[in-house]
């Protein structure tokens, strides 16, 4: 047995089929990297579980492969037009598709290398008859083998019956998907909440869980594809790589999974801010923030980066400052704090990979010391008692969700440049 295949056996039954295909996936030097990761695992096999599947996301997106993204829908919502947008980022142009005020203009499923991924332009799935059935057959098998898929509705039309039986089929396929209303630019300025709000209603969703686009103009498109980014992770290097503008806030999604992570590794009875798998996550936060920013860094390395900045030093001495103020549960304490530095870290990382700049001390415990406080604010609400890991997690995730960090990183930056 391989040093590899032992330390897979200490992997969920669930996570070890993707840890192995990772693990293919990658070069020789790739395999030492990961693996001098790996076998700093704690002996817990029981934490080791937990850490696994709380990482899982942060793995895929560090180590992921490009993906196919089908679009699909009824005819004429415009489809073949956010194709080609996104088919614009392709370098052949002859993968555009004819777009056509004709409902039906296509005919058959066409695909393009988009840089970000493969995206796969299909048939109406609503048409009738023999001809109907078998472009909705095509648009059904793209669907089905596609990784993600793009629900397009026309904001005009609304949400019918049989857009409605349609959006419940696709849904059956059990494929991750955002759902696009389209022709907003053709929808009164104050009639848009109640269009957007009316289709979410009919499809059952949350408003917020519809993105409202004009394909014709991309007006949206950058919103489309952090949707496709939230909802698949993998696909978030590529985004970064693709959009520079997105960076900052496809890194956010990064950091706020990577501290989420912390803050329930936190809640193990162990010294926490000095706890081998916190290194690890960070590590691997790291190299997911690398892939945004087009910089090539390996796990070994990342791993260097993160001790180079001390965070765990820091950590442990906020901590005994804390501590002594009193008043406050260990666990609250080392959540806030082990999050903190997660965050601090995935930052300092951006400012690394953007200009090579490495943070001051001050600077980092400055940074470390508000985010403690905000987050400490944030959980006091919980109370006293511990709470469940998922508990745990959904509250820190939450809480940076909601932070105007989310949209920009301007703060932090005023922060560090007074």
């Amino acid at each position: 047995m391989t040093l590899f295949d032992d330390i897979l056996t200490q992997f969920p039954p669930d996570v070890q089929v993707m840890v192995r295909k990772i693990w293919e996936a990658l070069g020789p030097n790739e395999k030492a990297s990961f693996l001098s990761l790996v076998v700093g695992f704690p002996a817990d096999s029981n934490l080791v579980k937990i850490l696994v599947k709380l990482s899982t996301t942060q793995i895929r997106q560090a180590f992921g492969s490009k993906h196919r993204v089908a679009i699909v829908g009824p005819a004429n919502v415009g489809k073949s037009t956010l194709y080609n947008q996104l088919a614009g980022f392709a370098q052949n142009k002859s993968d555009l598709a004819v777009v056509s005020l004709l409902p039906g203009t296509t005919k058959e499923n066409q695909q393009a290398d988009a840089a970000l991924f493969t995206v796969v332009d299909t048939p109406g799935a609503d048409a009738v008859g023999s001809v109907g059935e078998h472009e909705k057959d095509l648009a059904f098998s793209a669907a089905t083998e596609a990784d993600f898929l793009v629900m397009v509705f026309d904001a005009i039309q609304g949400i019918k019956k049989t857009e409605l039986e349609l959006f419940n089929e696709l849904s059956a396929l059990k494929k991750p998907f955002v759902v696009v209303l389209n022709k907003i630019d053709l929808v009164p300025h104050k009639d848009l909440h109640a269009v957007i709000s009316n289709a979410a209603l009919n499809l059952g969703l949350e408003a917020d869980q519809i993105v409202p686009i004009a394909a014709k103009d991309g007006k949206n498109l950058g919103k489309v594809l952090l949707a496709v980014a939230a909802t698949e992770p993998e696909m978030v290097a590529a985004l970064g790589q693709a959009l520079p503008e997105y960076r900052w806030q496809l890194a956010w999604q990064t950091i706020v999974r990577s501290a989420s992570i912390s803050a329930t590794i936190a809640l193990v009875p162990l010294p926490v801010i000095n706890f081998v798998p916190l290194v690890i996550t960070q590590s691997i936060m790291v190299v997911s923030i690398a892939r945004i920013y087009n910089y090539k860094i390996t796990p070994q390395r990342a791993s260097e980066l993160v001790a180079t900045f001390g965070l765990g030093f820091l950590g442990r001495s906020i901590f005994q400052e804390l501590s002594k103020l009193g008043g406050l549960p260990g666990w609250l304490l080392s959540a806030a704090i082990a999050s903190s530095t997660t965050v601090v870290m995935g930052y300092a990382a951006v400012r690394w990979f953007e200009k090579g700049e490495k943070l001051s001390a001050e600077a980092l415990k400055k940074l470390t010391q508000g985010m403690t406080t905000t987050l400490l604010n944030t959980l006091k609400n919980i109370g006293k008692r511990k709470p469940s890991q998922k508990g745990l997690q959904e509250q820190i995730t939450l809480a940076l969700e909601n932070s105007p960090l989310a949209e920009s990183r301007s703060a932090l930056d005023s922060e560090v440049d007074e």
